[in-house]
């Protein structure tokens, strides 16, 4: 398996698709509610398999410290066989990489778990998407 940023249009198409079908899609979002404002200044991250994106994350700036993870999201195929871990280990790399000094992240409930195993901290109950995803805001010290 491979973790980098995309790096053809069609990668960036299928980063992007693989969001939206994940993190939009069950919740009968639009395709292309899964960009923002900050696509061209983030950092984004895929893992491949096979030439196939197995998972997909975006790191972008959030003070001078501190990176924000947003979008992260895998494959329901690749889900449970370390495709995240390995996408946070990346990222918490080029964090250190480019200076930062801790990730912050807003983590949907159901995937409380997975980051407390990968060291970071519960701080506080955030926002509610879509009327029904409870988000945390969770933070990690590099």
């Amino acid at each position: 398996m491979e973790i980098r940023s995309p790096e053809t249009q069609k990668e960036f198409k299928d980063y992007y698709h693989l969001r939206w079908k994940i993190l939009r899609q069950p919740w009968q979002q639009p395709e292309g509610s899964e960009q923002d404002n900050e696509e061209d200044t983030s950092y984004h991250i895929i893992a491949v398999e096979n030439n196939r994106i197995a998972g997909v994350a975006r790191l972008q700036v959030f003070d001078k410290e501190q990176l924000q993870l947003r979008y992260m999201a895998v494959d329901n195929v690749f889900q449970g066989t370390g495709v995240g871990r390995k996408i946070m280990q990346h990222a918490e790399s080029h964090a250190r990489q480019q200076g930062y000094k801790a990730i912050i992240l807003n983590a949907r409930e159901n995937a409380l778990g997975f980051y407390l195993r990968l060291g970071y901290q519960q701080q506080e109950k955030t926002c509610l998407l879509f009327d029904s995803i409870q988000h945390y805001k969770m933070h990690k010290t590099l």
